[in-house]
């Protein structure tokens, strides 16, 4: 079951990627998504990939915990899978919203504004994975906005 749950949290093996592990996870998900035809599923579906995601990457997300010995372990890459996913919602296939959605989702989970960073401090794999899924929803809402006010 251990080896499940890392391959799991590592996002079969993304994680071992040696810089910016998190960044190659969120990239993957963006091209995975743009690429086939999670893209052009309807919201509800999408929102339940992602829910599915997040909770198999909870269990999963504390195993890393254990395995590596320490809290939020960085080839923990699940939680940036359901992230990067959430940010992707309502979105058009269109290159130029992907790659807006994938920089935001990575600014807002490498600077954790309120809450995200405090979502931090829940109990293993799920403050792993909340912090991701916040930062997923205020790349959303600021994607979201802009297109309200760019293209009325």
């Amino acid at each position: 079951m251990k080896k499940i749950g890392i391959v799991i949290a590592t996002f079969f093996g993304t994680g071992y990627l040696p810089v910016a592990p998190g960044t190659w996870a969120s990239a993957a998900t963006t091209l995975i998504v743009y690429f086939t035809p999670l893209s052009r599923l309807p919201f509800i579906m999408l929102a339940a990939v992602t829910a599915a995601i997040f909770a198999v990457g909870i269990p999963a997300a504390s195993v890393s915990e254990t395995v590596f010995s320490r809290k939020d372990p960085r080839p923990c890459v699940i939680d940036e899978v359901a992230g990067q996913l959430v940010s992707l919602w309502f979105l058009p296939r269109q290159a130029g919203l992907y790659i807006a959605a994938f920089c935001l989702f990575r600014v807002f989970d490498i600077l954790k504004p309120f809450p995200v960073r405090r979502s931090e401090s829940l109990p293993r794999g799920l403050g792993i994975m909340v912090d991701d899924v916040l930062a997923g929803l205020y790349a959303l809402a600021v994607l979201s906005l802009a297109r309200y006010l760019l293209f009325k």
